[in-house]
């Protein structure tokens, strides 16, 4: 894997492999349709929660478990993390940890920071405090936030995946939804599987 600093940038590239990963939060709608056309493509993918939003959607997080998707820590409340002093990052970090494991039990320990693609001393520290070796960034960012629009979110996805790329999506946008089939089609085209950070990491 490649690291950029500390953190996990990308995955190895000797296999045809791609993580998926989304930052979990928005309308649960739209996170159900994620999951029925990630189940129609036999994909695999990571969703790194908001606790407020996990918590009020219980129901989702396990969907996402017993579907063979990682769930991951995203922070309790989604707050700048460079902004914060040590110990509100602490709190961030274990809240956000306390709702992953109630759903997802042994899920794998992965977090990635709120509010910044990469960790600092800070952030790294209130990780670590909650029992994550390394936090996780990405290679890909098609800005799918900002909402361009399907065709912009898979031209730039496509645009920048190759063999152990890391894509930062989000849920919560419709137009990431709608982008996610050719997405995952194109990725297909070109001999590439979406599969959990476990997997890509393995």
């Amino acid at each position: 894997m490649r690291a950029d600093g500390p953190d996990i940038v990308h995955g190895p590239t000797d296999r045809a492999l791609v993580a998926l990963t989304f930052h979990g939060a928005g309308e649960p709608g739209l996170t159900h349709q994620v999951l029925e056309v990630l189940a129609a493509h036999d994909a695999r993918v990571t969703v790194f929660a908001v606790g407020t939003w996990l918590a009020a959607n219980l129901d989702l997080g396990k969907a996402l478990v017993d579907g063979g998707h990682d769930l991951g820590n995203h922070t309790w409340s989604h707050r700048t993390m460079p902004r914060l002093d040590a110990a509100t990052a602490r709190a961030e970090v274990a809240r956000g940890a306390e709702v992953v494991a109630r759903v997802a039990g042994s899920s794998p320990l992965l977090f990635r920071p709120s509010g910044t693609p990469s960790s600092t001393a800070t952030i790294r520290l209130a990780a670590q405090a909650a029992g994550y070796h390394r936090c996780v960034s990405y290679s890909v960012d098609p800005r799918d936030y900002a909402d361009p629009g399907a065709a912009a979110v898979t031209a730039r996805t496509l645009a920048g995946v190759g063999p152990g790329s890391i894509v930062s999506l989000h849920l919560g946008h419709a137009g990431t939804v709608a982008a996610l089939p050719s997405i995952l089609s194109g990725l297909a085209s070109r001999g590439l599987r979406a599969v959990s950070l476990t997997e890509l990491l393995a």
